[in-house]
């Protein structure tokens, strides 16, 4: 936030007065009980944290005998990791004498530095996700401590506790208020003398469900990996609740029930998120343990789930984005990406959007929003979204955005037919973006079509206005297919396909019609645990749109050689600390 956004100053000085308030709290002196540990750390990054490789927010400090306090890196967001202390689930994966020495040593100079109420970790959301981990993790943490050192850790517990129960109000709704709640609960549940505060979090929470998750199971911003952190709190609460013998609303059960297909949706064969709007793939296996958690079995009905329409069929599943972008302030990580899509064979990604740059600073950031980091149609200089510019008072906006995107999924005869479009360049352009995507009943295939038009008089008055002011003849427009960066792209036929080969060994060709040049260029793949984006390549199909009806044909398919079933021993490289 700002330095000179008067609402977010309020904030923090609110936050800082009641975290020193609540030191003079009542303090908890024992757990009563303790929720099943269920947050899942990585293995491998538990042990990099040991050997004194910090990786954070797209930061790389190597030093082995730093305090994860003091990397001497101000970044906002970095601290935001460390003071959630995720990272607590990391070295627990590894479960050592070293891993708790450090996960020890880390927690109290934390105490110690920041217990008093000083530092940016005093927030409703961060405390929310601190207590999460401190509670999953005390027998990690207080084995082997001393009386002082127990009495120590419990008194930070009380006053996070009492901090939350006065500021929960104060985070932000959607993810940070479900996160700073799902702490309350944990902490009500688990500490002694802190019972008060669980039905009033759990209804709470339930309120919060009825106001942040649609009919459809979707949020407001339309983050799928975001869409994880909420369902996987849900399903905490909901399951620490029943375990200790209390109420679970109804509210809770609905919004955990609504979520869970539509999960399965945004889901590739893989098992990764589709990467949308500031989301990632998410870590790996957190989808398939948390829908494993909540016990709801199902997908959502063909159809839309939170905007994005599913194709899938033997291996191959397409993801595609199919509705008007988010608006107003969850548009803050938003991207313009309206008939995007992304398409994986097996555990391989083949047709990705570039992703979020926000690990990477602000440049990438814009850049991963723009239409041209996503694989769908663009014109040359334009995204189907603006952002609303630099604002002192908080993130940029998407602005200008598509407001009409009809889109109607049939079956056909020889598999399932997607057919969508968007009025993003109609201001600008007077043209209508739609697509049709085909995909195969045995997933070997899909016909994929992009048509550009005037849909009406005035839109065509509005073209022919742009025409007259290009100096060379007609509009200049491209379509995108980013690639994975371990698919290797090779054009051939003269310029009219490409083939692309997946590790697993799988070969697929693209192809279009004479109606475009086809190239290869560079790309990158923007990946949260990386210290710089990857990179990559891109199929460009670019072409001009000199009439008020331009259509591109192109199809994408596996070569005749390829198996429907194939042995897929390639193992992926973890993101840690390469490049």
């Amino acid at each position: 936030m700002s330095q000179s956004d008067p609402t977010a100053w309020l904030t923090r000085v609110l936050n800082a007065f009641h975290a020193r308030a609540s030191a003079l709290s009542k303090t908890a002196t024992a757990f009563k009980s303790a929720p099943e540990p269920r947050s899942i750390g990585i293995f491998a990054r538990g042990r990099q944290l040991i050997a004194g490789n910090f990786l954070f927010s797209g930061h790389f400090v190597e030093d082995p005998n730093a305090s994860i306090w003091d990397l001497g890196i101000n970044d906002p967001a970095l601290l935001d990791d460390i003071h959630g202390f995720a990272w607590l689930d990391d070295l627990a994966a590894v479960g050592d004498f070293d891993a708790r020495r450090r996960a020890q040593d880390w927690t109290w100079q934390w105490i110690a530095r920041f217990g008093p109420g000083k530092g940016p970790g005093w927030t409703p959301e961060l405390t929310g996700r601190r207590l999460i981990r401190w509670i999953n993790h005390a027998f990690l943490l207080l084995q082997n401590r001393d009386k002082p050192a127990s009495d120590a850790f419990y008194r930070s517990l009380a006053q996070q506790t009492n901090f939350l129960g006065r500021r929960w109000r104060a985070a932000t709704p959607g993810l940070p208020r479900f996160e700073a709640l799902t702490g309350l609960i944990y902490a009500g549940l688990s500490l002694e003398g802190m019972e008060k505060y669980v039905d009033i979090a759990a209804k709470a929470l339930a309120q919060e469900c009825g106001t942040q998750v649609d009919e459809q199971g979707g949020i407001p911003t339309r983050n799928p990996e975001e869409l994880l952190e909420v369902f996987t709190l849900l399903t905490w609460a909901g399951l620490a609740l029943d375990e200790a013998g209390r109420n679970v609303p109804q509210a809770l059960f609905e919004a955990i029930e609504r979520i869970a297909p539509t999960l399965r949706t945004l889901r590739h064969a893989d098992g990764s998120l589709a990467r949308f709007h500031g989301g990632g793939k998410g870590l790996e296996g957190r989808l398939d343990n948390a829908l494993a958690q909540s016990g709801v079995k199902g997908r959502a009905p063909d159809g839309l789930s939170m905007g994005f329409a599913r194709l899938s069929a033997g291996r191959t599943s397409v993801i595609v984005d199919a509705a008007a972008p988010p608006k107003g302030r969850a548009s803050h990580d938003a991207h313009a990406s309206t008939m995007a899509f992304e398409l994986t064979s097996g555990r391989r990604p083949l047709i990705v959007n570039c992703g979020s740059g926000a690990s990477f600073g602000p440049d990438w950031r814009r850049a991963g929003r723009a239409t041209p980091s996503h694989s769908t149609l663009c014109i040359e200089g334009y995204s189907s979204a603006s952002l609303s510019g630099p604002d002192k008072r908080g993130p940029e906006l998407l602005t200008e955005a598509p407001t009409r995107v009809p889109i109607e999924i049939t079956h056909v005869a020889d598999g399932v037919r997607f057919e969508g479009g968007h009025d993003g360049w109609i201001a600008s352009h007077g043209l209508t973006h739609a697509r049709i995507l085909e995909l195969t009943n045995d997933g070997r295939g899909m016909v994929g079509e992009d048509l550009l038009v005037c849909v009406d008089p005035a839109d065509e008055k509005k073209f022919n206005a742009v025409m007259e002011e290009q100096l060379t003849p007609g509009i200049l427009f491209q379509i995108r297919f980013h690639l994975h960066p371990e698919v290797d792209a090779e054009i051939d036929l003269g310029g009219a396909s490409v083939s692309l080969a997946l590790k697993s060994g799988e070969l697929w060709l693209l192809r279009s019609d004479s109606g475009v040049t086809m190239t290869v260029e560079p790309s990158v793949y923007l990946e949260n645990g990386r210290l710089k984006p990857r990179a990559s390549k891109q199929v460009v199909l670019s072409g001009r749109a000199v009439a008020p009806n331009t259509r591109v044909r192109w199809s994408l398919a596996k070569a005749n050689e390829t198996p429907d079933a194939i042995r897929d021993l390639q193992r992926d490289a973890l993101p840690m600390v390469e490049g």
